[in-house]
């Protein structure tokens, strides 16, 4: 039996600026303690088929190796765990987790966006920091994978995949608020209504708001929008657009396209074809 593998000093983990910094110096110290475990389940291997066999010598000699290998991994354990100090939830609400977070994803090619709330906006992804949970939450799903890195990569996997979108459903649940608006402001049956509004006869029950954000309907506005739907079988209305000048100033709805490019929307109407909007 040769010489016994040297086993090297984890890099110490030294205080960081950001999260991704403090975390790769994190698993770099990691990788030199798992290959000082490997170490000693393989010289606890050696004993094992020793004692099997009863090479008493080789079984004397791999146990001493194995228990100075264990006691060196102890004591790196240790340390990386005393030395891994970063505080998660003070970064998370400090803001630094969102500019670090921006900027990996420019440096990536991916846009993620600052909304008007405390939501970020990666087409088709909405995203809002949980600093008391130590989480990001993704489509309103907890995910607790904080390392920026790793969380580009899978809103840049979500934008591959797209994303299922019931286009004529939402039309139709679109069109009954503006019904309901329109009836409820006595005006004409083809006005133009501002969407701010609609959104909130969809959201009029106690609760809804929460579940259903501006946000959200901002970004299946757009989704309905891409998808160029503009009526249903359960009424042939057609869906207009309009930007007009409220553009502008309020009631504008927020979101941003697939490319990255921010995209505005204000109001919509429902017309026959042989009708304008007021």
């Amino acid at each position: 039996m040769g010489e016994p593998d040297l086993v090297s000093e984890p890099d110490q983990v030294e205080a960081a600026e950001s999260i991704e910094d403090a975390l790769a110096a994190t698993e770099r110290g990691l990788e030199e303690a798992l290959r000082g475990a490997n170490i000693a389940v393989r010289e606890l291997k050696r004993a094992l088929g020793a004692a099997r066999t009863g090479h008493v010598r080789d079984l004397r000699k791999a146990l001493a190796t194995a228990q100075a290998t264990a006691g060196r991994l102890a004591v790196d354990t240790g340390a990386l765990q005393s030395e891994f100090t970063f505080d998660e939830r003070a970064y998370l609400s400090s803001g630094g987790y969102v500019k670090e977070l921006l900027a990996e994803a420019e440096a990536r090619g991916l846009s993620i966006v600052e909304g008007d709330d405390d939501r970020l906006l990666c087409y088709p992804s909405l995203l809002r920091v949980l600093p008391n949970d130590a989480a990001m939450e993704i489509d309103k799903v907890r995910d607790r994978r904080l390392r920026p890195s790793v969380l580009v990569s899978v809103l840049a996997q979500a934008q591959e995949r797209g994303v299922r979108f019931k286009a004529e459903q939402f039309l139709d649940s679109l069109r009954a608020a503006y019904e309901l608006r329109v009836a409820a402001d006595g005006k004409r049956a083809d006005t133009v209504v501002r969407l701010v509004d609609l959104w909130t006869v969809l959201t009029m029950m106690p609760g809804q708001r929460t579940q259903y954000s501006r946000q959200e309907f901002a970004r299946d506005l757009y989704l309905l929008d891409q998808s160029g739907v503009t009526s249903t079988e359960r009424s042939p209305r057609t869906l207009r657009w309009s930007a007009s000048t409220g553009t502008k100033g309020s009631g504008v709805l927020t979101t941003v396209a697939r490319n990255g490019q921010e995209q505005r929307y204000w109001g919509v109407s429902f017309s026959s074809e042989d009708t304008e909007p007021e």
